[in-house]
């Protein structure tokens, strides 16, 4: 994605279900446990680089010792930060008690971090916030252990104010601007009723059935509780990914399948897909059990994750993105009149690079296709030097960019910064036919496009090519996203702006007023999340037109290069990703109805030029 956004953040929880000395004796460490935290962490660190966070709690505590703790860092680093400050915790009790790293018992005492039940945390900051305050995990604090819980999760709710409300909870600062915050006052109001009511046996099951029946969103989650019972649910509709690992010596939840498989030596097979609305809960002695807790809706799991967010080392992600670009084959082949010989084929950024061989593929199968038939038409009279012309033909592969380290501007105006930008990656110079080759260029996604404008299409251009082919392997994102990923404001979107651009060119500027009255007449009326009406905007064109709008959108006025754009179509998007078709940003058509509240409010915001997002 050449447009950087802020999006889903990583989960990660670990029970040990031995005591720390069998770790100690099997694997020679009693801090198993932290290292397994710390690889899961660092595989999914692709998904928060705003901060992290840790919470651990220690089982069968003496009365009267703390047996929850938290430690949270904001910024870069933030998952080598945390544990530094664990190694130098470590180095500190050796100094005191040397060999307490043999003595299992012992340096559970007295190490924060050395419990039975881990929990980690990556954050991106969708609110723009990346203060240590909006770190997960949070923690509500409770003189009895059945009431104190410390929870993390990847997550957006739409719905934050009515849970509030509906708590007559008046929190401020961090809690009341915080999801999370909304999310664990409610969990934690029915846990204390449940401890009220059962303080001997406490219902988690229960718990969650009464809290979640109210969240409007997209999420996975996890709890702790002090008393040693911990959670992760997954939310009904699946939007946001869950799986998980159980052996006879620990419970795994993560983010990612691929991050699990690598962490603990164990093979796709063995690691499970939280089903939607289902919850893993494991109490206090261990015991493990899969439930549902909400009943599963349409599976409407996100398709970006598959596109560009997860890790591709995920054996179906790596597979469905190469589909993807081989998708965009045929229409590449045609943009091009079926002339490759004088086609170079590249990609921008590096997430692109797998759905640039499944596009390799695609147009590698034509090249064979005709050579087998011109093979065959001329098999009685062919030359050997025809022949191999024709068995060596190949799709012409360059490494045509290369992103250069992270440039800061330190003039602010805008003249500086914009020249600035221009330099973000490098061309290969030398590569390109000036004036004859065309160039194919292969993006994972375009949001803003402002990346392309002001950088990429004109350092290409540099290199003299005929003609600038960008492609995108997701189609034109035309909607705010409010489960997870930080895209909600309507004006951003390049395909939005587009649209706006056709109606202006042709007249019929009325569509926005249109929609814009009847989402204050549905405001008015409480009925504001009963039906998007920004698709009004998109009605009147096809999604060729809305792209070659993009594509002249695109060309800044000192690029000479003819630009062309090229999307990937909604139905090769299910045809890649067949089991995750959550195309919400892509279609407007919203899993849950908060979906088409955010939609309206941020189309309301950019009639009104506001700022903010829609929830």
């Amino acid at each position: 994605m050449s447009d950087a956004i802020q999006h889903e953040c990583g989960l990660a929880y670990i029970r040990l279900l031995k005591p720390l000395s069998h770790y100690h004796v099997k694997y020679g460490t009693a801090v198993y446990g932290l290292n397994k935290l710390y690889l899961l962490m660092e595989k999914q660190h692709n998904r928060g680089q705003d901060g992290a966070g840790i919470a651990s709690v220690k089982l069968d505590v003496a009365a009267g010792h703390q047996n929850m703790h938290r430690l949270r860092v904001s910024g870069q680093q933030a998952i080598g930060k945390i544990f530094q400050n664990i190694n130098e915790e470590v180095g500190e009790l050796e100094k005191m008690y040397p060999n307490i790293l043999q003595h299992p018992g012992f340096l559970k005492g007295y190490m924060r971090f050395a419990g039975e039940i881990l929990l980690g945390h990556l954050r991106y900051g969708t609110q723009g916030k990346n203060n240590i305050e909006f770190c997960h995990p949070f923690i509500k604090p409770h003189i009895n252990p059945t009431r104190n819980l410390a929870m993390a999760g990847n997550f957006n709710l739409v719905n934050t104010d009515e849970l509030f409300n509906m708590l007559d909870s008046h929190p401020t600062g961090t809690m009341r601007e915080s999801d999370l915050g909304a999310m664990i006052e409610t969990i934690h109001y029915y846990l204390c009723m449940a401890d009220d009511t059962n303080p001997e046996s406490l219902n988690i099951e229960g718990v969650l059935k009464q809290a979640t029946t109210h969240f409007d969103g997209g999420y996975v989650f996890s709890g702790l509780i002090g008393n040693g019972d911990s959670f992760v649910m997954r939310d009904p509709n699946g939007i946001r990914p869950c799986y998980y690992y159980v052996s006879d010596e620990v419970v795994v939840a993560a983010s990612e399948r691929a991050a699990i498989m690598t962490a603990f030596n164990v093979t796709k097979e063995q690691v499970i897909k939280l089903a939607p609305g289902h919850a893993i809960i494991i109490s206090a002695d261990g015991t493990f059990k899969d439930v549902e807790i909400l009943a599963p809706r349409q599976l409407t799991a996100c398709s970006f994750e598959r596109i560009y967010f997860s890790r591709g080392s995920d054996p179906e992600i790596y597979r469905e993105r190469m589909q993807l670009g081989r998708n965009l084959a045929d229409t590449v082949l045609k943009s091009l009149d079926y002339h490759l010989k004088h086609t170079i084929v590249s990609f921008i950024p590096n997430t692109a690079e797998t759905a640039f061989y499944g596009l390799i593929k695609g147009l590698e199968d034509y090249l064979k296709d005709i050579t087998l038939q011109r093979i065959y038409a001329r098999k009685d009279n062919i030359t050997e030097d025809e022949m191999r012309e024709l068995v060596y033909r190949r799709v012409r592969i360059e490494k045509i960019a290369i992103k250069d380290a992270k440039l800061r501007t330190f003039i602010t105006e805008d003249a500086s910064r914009n020249e600035m930008v221009q330099h973000v990656y490098d061309i290969t110079y030398g590569t390109v036919e000036r004036g004859v080759d065309t160039l194919v260029i292969i993006d994972d996604s375009i949001v803003r496009g402002t990346t392309l404008k002001e950088s990429i299409i004109k350092m290409l251009d540099r290199l003299g090519p005929k003609r600038i082919i960008v492609v995108s392997s997701a189609p034109q994102i035309r909607y705010p996203d409010c489960y997870g990923i930080d895209m909600s404001r309507m004006g951003d979107f390049i395909a939005f702006q587009a649209a706006v651009g056709l109606l202006a060119d042709t007249g019929r500027e009325h569509i926005l007023t249109d929609a814009y009255n009847r989402c204050k007449e549905a405001e008015a009326n409480g009925g504001l999340k009963e039906e998007n009406f920004v698709k009004a905007v998109y009605e009147p064109f096809t999604a060729e037109e809305i792209s070659n709008k993009i594509a002249r959108m695109l060309k800044h006025k000192d690029v000479n290069t003819e630009v062309d754009v090229i999307y990937q179509s909604i139905e090769g998007l299910y045809n890649a990703c067949p089991n995750d078709r959550g195309d919400w940003y892509f279609t407007g058509n919203y899993p849950t109805k908060g979906g088409n509240r955010v939609a309206n409010k941020a189309f309301m915001n950019y009639m009104e030029q506001k700022e903010g997002r829609g929830y």
